[in-house]
């Protein structure tokens, strides 16, 4: 029977990925040999020690085994985690935790920027930290403490290896020599010289952590009379690095001696880095307070930390804190900022689920930040997780009653919105952006409301673009909110390439005409330009109607086409103009605010805030709840400043506008009825005088309504007599029967005559131009359906009235007679 002998090394569950390091010199014990490694199993990366067992080497091997015994059983933070070990009759095998030799560390830092002084601080302090473990925990000396015995962990941590010549510190036995020449200038004088007196158990270690401390600042040691030159070496730390180089072994500081000079006020180890690894060593038992305290801090600090120690240990913890402690929504601040340190999928992997975890959550401090933060994460976020994991939390601050999130949440819907599908972006936030401009009592809330709707338009669809968008910004301009009806205007011009040119001219110009005797310049600047610029896509049709098509291309155009670029030209003033006024965390009761509201009367808004007004519309049912006092939110400028805001209109592109060959659009639709629209729910802002006096039904309505009853024509007076009123004059015919035809003059001269009263009157002159208005003159379908049922009711009323004042009241049980 053949037997066949199973080769260890297969069975291993680690394996070298790589070739081994390139030597280090001196290598302690010139025995090891430091492959990248792998588990088999999981992938997981490792490090692998291995030691060659060659004849005629007994001496080395002894050494190996021995720092392969003390690795094994020593366990501590700050020295080298030992995983899995391998004993055959050839080699040695030792795994650890993925490590880098402290050398080749150093100079892959000293290509780029160079190792920072807060990052050689903290090493060092693990460094004494591990002595003081060995020296006064397990009574050992380690004897070869220099740059080839440290190595460094992915999160920048110093870990302390090179166990090969580790001796015990108890009893009167001299410290073993070495015997490698590279070794021997890091020996203290005393065991160079043996007529010294020797010092205290950790002299040795401490001599030899001054070499560890002159080699990381200054490079590899030429000999031990080079430590006499300091070098590179901060004077903050010069104190204590002569006392570890002193020819007196006993003037030698102990490790926890040197650790608390070094942190002394003004010391090396005296800086925020060192404080926050402490901390986060003990986080665990640390108070909600001071747990508070210290992440509120930490986001500050976060840009000097060197980018590993914030990726594999603040993250780590930051995530620990939220799952099981109750940091809160304090964290978030410095959670996004060391995700930029990740790629896509860590980022995916790590921080994505606890922000969708965030969102559900009912804390509104954490709501708002996350709202706040969105941008730092939204890319991170696919379609699905959106729409079924997030929108249907976010849509709950549109009904919260604190302004602050509500604003924030408008906010929010320009970084959602090319992630929503058709329902959530068309349906259910057309609903809540409905309710705000037409409901909402924080005239800032209701301009950014608008704002963000002609943000997102591109990527509405077409019907609702056509049932919504004109409708929307026809109503911000009869805001109270001077900013609300700006932010109307250059809705329009935003979304100037979705509109028919019969939209044009029936439904936005007559709207924006109101606007030219608004009482605040800025409006009526806005109007102006608005005006002009569409009066020159009409006119370009006009001359050539072949451009009808080029222009009304994007009318039908699918969501988030060519129109996504005309809308990013108003990004500015979005950004510059209304989000510095609107972005205010309001008072719920802000006298401030109604003053600016009350402007429209006939002055601009004084800088002194007015007394609150008690006619301020009602706000909807869910947001009646008054906030607590910590909860009110302060305006972070003055009124004041509302108006010099309003000068920041004027710097937006309307290049993309007034050339009316980049517009864009299709066919057009046959006009909608707007009164069955969600955007013409009843304003409910506080009816005064002038906008908005008078509540908005039907945006087909003629515009005379919404002159300011300040700046109402005196025509609008009883007609003198003898005045024929324009509805009593006979359009078909030429003459009437008793007076002679008052435009027959135009009729009857000759065409270059002609000519030049038409020009006098410009094109408004063109007859036929005015039969299309005739019909808009009366009432809509909507007010004469609802005049005829109120006659009906009154009359069915009346009969009733009369038929019991006839008969009398019957009494209970009798029958009634034929």
């Amino acid at each position: 029977m053949w037997f066949f002998s199973r080769d260890p090394i297969r069975d291993f569950p680690f394996e070298a990925v790589s070739p081994p390091e390139p030597p280090l010199l001196p290598q302690p014990g010139g025995a090891w040999q430091l492959h990248r490694g792998r588990r088999k199993a999981t992938g997981e990366q490792v490090s692998l020690f291995v030691h060659d067992m060659k004849p005629n080497s007994e001496d080395q091997t002894q050494i190996a085994k021995a720092a392969f015994k003390h690795l094994k059983t020593l366990r501590h933070p700050n020295i080298l985690s030992y995983i899995d070990g391998l004993e055959t009759e050839k080699c040695l095998h030792v795994v650890t935790e993925p490590v880098t030799p402290l050398l080749v560390y150093l100079e892959s830092k000293g290509e780029g920027r160079g190792l920072s002084e807060l990052e050689i601080s903290w090493g060092l302090h693990q460094i004494v930290k591990a002595l003081s473990f060995l020296v006064n925990d397990c009574h050992l000396i380690h004897n070869n403490v220099c740059t080839a015995a440290i190595f460094v962990d992915p999160a920048g941590e110093w870990k302390l290896g090179g166990l090969d010549y580790m001796c015990s510190a108890q009893g009167d036995g001299a410290m073993p020599r070495k015997g490698v020449p590279e070794l021997e200038k890091y020996d203290p004088p005393e065991l160079v010289d043996s007529s010294k007196s020797a010092g205290e158990k950790w002299s040795a270690d401490m001599w030899c952590l001054g070499c560890l401390i002159w080699e990381v600042f200054n490079g590899p040691l030429p000999r031990s009379s080079s430590l006499r030159s300091l070098g590179k070496i901060p004077k903050s730390l010069v104190p204590h690095y002569c006392e570890l180089v002193g020819a007196n072994p006993k003037l030698r500081p102990i490790p926890a001696q040197f650790l608390q000079n070094c942190r002394g006020p003004g010391g090396f180890m005296d800086n925020s880095f060192v404080e926050t690894n402490l901390f986060l060593e003990e986080i665990q038992i640390k108070e909600p307070a001071e747990l508070q305290t210290f992440f509120q801090a930490l986001s500050a600090d976060l840009d000097a930390f060197p980018e590993e120690f914030c990726r594999h240990k603040v993250l780590p913890q930051l995530l620990t804190a939220f799952e099981f402690g109750s940091a809160g929504a304090v964290i978030l601040t410095p959670l996004f900022k060391v995700g930029k340190f990740l790629n896509a999928q860590e980022y995916q992997q790590k921080i994505i689920p606890i922000i969708v975890k965030m969102f559900s959550s009912p804390d509104r401090a954490m709501r708002i930040r996350l709202l706040q933060q969105m941008e730092h994460f939204i890319q991170y976020l696919n379609e699905p997780t959106v729409n079924s994991q997030i929108f249907p939390h976010v849509v709950h601050g549109f009904l919260d009653t604190n302004p602050a999130i509500r604003e924030q949440t408008v906010k929010s819907m320009l970084l959602l919105a090319p992630k929503l599908n058709e329902n959530n972006l068309n349906v259910e936030l057309m609903k809540h952006f409905a309710r705000l401009q037409a409901r909402d009592e924080q005239g800032p809330i209701r301009c950014n409301t608008t704002v963000c709707l002609g943000k997102i338009g591109p990527y509405l669809s077409a019907s609702t673009r056509q049932s919504v968008l004109i409708s929307a910004f026809s109503r911000a301009t009869k805001d109270p909110f001077a900013p609300s009806r700006a932010a109307g205007i250059l809705g329009f011009a935003a979304t100037h390439n979705f509109y028919s040119m019969k939209d044009c001219a029936f439904k936005i110009l007559p709207v924006l005409c109101v606007l030219t005797v608004d009482p605040e310049k800025t409006v009526r600047d806005q109007a102006f330009k608005a005006m002009r610029s569409f009066t020159t896509k009409l006119e370009a049709v006009s001359e050539d109607p072949a451009q009808l098509s080029e222009l009304e291309k994007d009318v039908q155009a699918a969501s988030a086409g060519p129109g996504a670029s005309a809308a990013a030209s108003w990004a500015g003033w979005a950004v510059t103009g209304v989000s510095s006024l609107t972005s205010k965390l309001i008072r719920t009761n802000p006298g401030a605010l109604q003053a600016a509201e009350q402007a429209p009367e006939g002055a601009p808004a004084s800088p002194t805030p007015g007394p609150a007004k008690s006619g301020d519309g009602p706000p909807s049912a869910p947001e009646q709840t008054s906030l607590s006092a910590s909860e009110q939110w302060d305006l972070e400028e003055d009124v004041a400043e509302e108006g010099s805001t309003g000068d920041q209109w004027d710097d937006d592109d309307w290049g993309s506008l007034e050339h009316c060959s980049q517009t864009t659009t299709a066919t057009v639709k046959q006009e909608s009825d707007w009164s069955a629209s969600a955007w013409d729910l009843e304003p409910t802002w506080n009816h005064q005088k002038g906008h908005g006096s008078t509540p908005d039904v039907s945006w087909g309505r003629s515009c005379e309504r919404d002159f300011p009853s300040t700046l109402a024509p005196k025509s609008a007076a009883a007609p003198q007599e003898g005045t024929r009123l324009a509805s009593e004059y006979n359009w078909e015919s030429v003459t009437t029967a008793g007076r002679p035809d008052p435009f027959s003059s135009l009729v009857g001269k000759p065409p270059a005559e002609r000519q030049r009263h038409m020009d006098a009157l410009g094109d408004w002159g063109l007859e036929e131009n005015w039969e299309a208005l005739e019909s808009d003159q009366g009432l809509s379908k909507a007010e004469l359906a609802r005049k005829k049922r109120e006659e009906r009711r009154q009359e069915m009323e009346a009969k009733r009235a009369e038929r019991k004042a006839a008969k009398g009241p019957m009494k209970l049980g009798a029958r009634k007679l034929d």
